[in-house]
């Protein structure tokens, strides 16, 4: 699988780098706090996977990356993506490295 760290993300973001990026969290947890990321909740990314992009890098996160990995492996599974990215420590490392 492939991942991304935080710092790492935030030069692409900086760069203006074309990419989608995809928050697998609960309405709840994106509303609190969210880096920009299109909401589609871990239960229902197998049915909206079709608002997934495939001909560019996709970078998905949660919390702490448990929860996008799983989304990354159902649509790998389902789907043969291989466009998938992880956010190595989800939105805990990115709060952590940008002290926000």
């Amino acid at each position: 699988m492939q991942s991304i760290s935080a710092a790492d993300l935030k030069k692409k973001i900086d760069k203006g780098e074309n990419f989608q990026l995809i928050d697998v969290r609960e309405a709840y947890e994106h509303e609190e706090f969210n880096i920009g990321g299109q909401l589609i909740p871990l239960g229902d990314i197998v049915r909206q996977a079709g608002k997934i992009e495939t001909g560019k890098p996709v970078i998905l996160y949660c919390r702490k990356g448990i929860r996008s990995q799983v989304a990354i492996q159902r649509l790998q599974e389902k789907f043969h993506l291989t466009n998938l990215i992880n956010l190595i420590g989800g939105t805990e490392a990115w709060r952590k490295q940008f002290d926000v």
